[in-house]
């Protein structure tokens, strides 16, 4: 198989593009170069796709093909942009980063257990 140049094409988007298409019309040469795994991922994406346009919920699609409903969540949003981006990826940007207060004791309790410990736990107060 014969990949056309870069040069032909104003962008390396536009070039990958334009493999992609042909490297999905050769399935010999797609199934060389895809991993079961992947192959896995993609019969699972395509399958979820299917069954939400179906209008099936999540519990059902999640007991039909033993997926987790982040998952399912994660396809469908997929299914909302151009290309697929993984939780990952998508975590970059979208997700909210976690805030963790920093409470202190009231001075009351101090006074009565002294310093206190900080571990993986919790505020411990030490005899």
């Amino acid at each position: 198989m014969n990949l056309p140049p870069i040069s032909n094409y104003s962008s390396r988007q536009k070039w990958e593009e334009a493999c992609w298409r042909k490297i999905s019309k050769s399935q010999p040469l797609l199934m060389r170069l895809v991993t079961p795994y992947e192959r896995r991922n993609l019969v699972l994406r395509t399958a979820v796709m299917e069954k939400l346009r179906l209008g099936k919920s999540y519990r059902q699609i999640a007991e039909e093909l033993w997926l987790s409903s982040q998952t399912i969540s994660v396809i469908k949003k997929a299914t909302k942009e151009t290309s697929y981006r993984s939780y990952y990826d998508r975590g970059k940007t979208e997700r909210k980063k976690k805030v963790y207060s920093h409470r202190k004791p009231p001075p009351d309790l101090k006074k009565l257990y002294g310093p206190s410990v900080r571990t993986k736990y919790g505020v411990m107060y030490p005899p």
